[in-house]
């Protein structure tokens, strides 16, 4: 009994495996206190998880090498059947491997970030996770109208950041721009529903053009971009039917529904009281009467 247990206490391959297990807790025991103690007292939400994910990323990456260090001295036997092995789990795994390179570029390109809203692979949403294989959305639209969510996590391969183009609405540039179109009969003083439109397009999105025109300029001095417009404009164009004035306006990428909401509702209100000077043109049907027929079987029978 004594010599079983001697054996197996001075086993190599026991001393290995309890290598292994001490190394990997050592590993991950101190991966976990620097996150507990360092990472905490990083303010940034979105640098914390990045550290973390990394942090995670690295201790797999320790922990595969003190695997391969243990056990090296009976690796060189089977190199080449791992070399083949190897080719062949790669191109049986290509989709991982490229989604593994989709999210060090995501990572480290600054593709998007966790809590900006994009569109990715068709989906559009805003970023929960971002994930070593996949990034993980909180959808909004589909059927649910506006950019409001519907309730539905949808899991996007990273590789899609190499297959399709990406679209961040928050990013550098927590702006959009947006617009309204007004239909207004001919006839209406166009003056003064301009003046309306200007008025309202500066009390509801007056601040956020001054923000938006800071944020812009910084996007000018690190790109090479023309000077933009962020204050409310107003223009007009008639057509068959009536004039249609538009108000271009900027907003934050999280309120367009609620911005457009108070935008109408401030308009109406104040075109209500212009004493009938501007009214609301909409879609007119013009019936036309029929030209009156003249049978040449009732023109015969006049006669008799």
């Amino acid at each position: 009994m004594e010599e079983q247990i001697n054996e197996i206490l001075f086993n190599p391959t026991m001393g290995k495996i309890a290598i292994i297990a001490i190394g990997t807790a050592i590993i991950w025991f101190v991966l976990k206190a620097i996150q507990r103690n360092l990472f905490t007292k990083i303010k940034d939400n979105d640098n914390r998880y990045k550290a973390k994910k990394i942090s995670n990323f690295i201790g797999y990456v320790l922990t595969v090498l003190l695997l391969a260090i243990v056990f090296s001295d009976r690796m060189g036997g089977v190199t080449v059947a791992l070399g083949v092995a190897g080719a062949g789990i790669a191109f049986a795994m290509q989709e991982i491997i490229v989604s593994f390179a989709g999210w060090v570029a995501i990572m480290f390109g600054g593709f998007y970030k966790t809590g900006d809203r994009v569109q990715l692979g068709g989906i559009k949403g805003d970023v929960m996770d971002i994930g070593v294989i996949r990034t993980t959305i909180m959808e909004i639209g589909e059927w649910v109208d506006g950019d409001l969510y519907n309730g539905r996590i949808v899991l996007v391969a990273n590789s899609f950041v190499f297959k399709a183009p990406v679209f961040n609405y928050s990013g550098q540039f927590p702006f959009l721009w947006d617009e309204i179109k007004i239909p207004i009969q001919f006839g209406s003083n166009y003056n003064l529903v301009k003046e309306i439109l200007e008025q309202m397009g500066k009390e509801v999105a007056g601040d956020l053009s001054q923000h938006s025109k800071e944020e812009w300029a910084g996007l000018q001095r690190k790109y090479k971009l023309e000077d933009a417009q962020t204050e409310s404009m107003v223009s007009l164009v008639a057509n068959d039917n009536w004039v249609e004035f538009t108000l271009r306006y900027i907003v934050n990428y999280k309120k367009r529904r609620t911005t457009k909401t108070e935008l109408f509702t401030r308009i109406l209100e104040a075109m209500d009281t212009t004493g009938g000077q501007i009214k609301f043109a909409s879609t007119t049907f013009q019936l036309v009467e029929s030209p009156d027929f003249k049978s040449k079987m009732g023109a015969e029978e006049k006669r008799k």
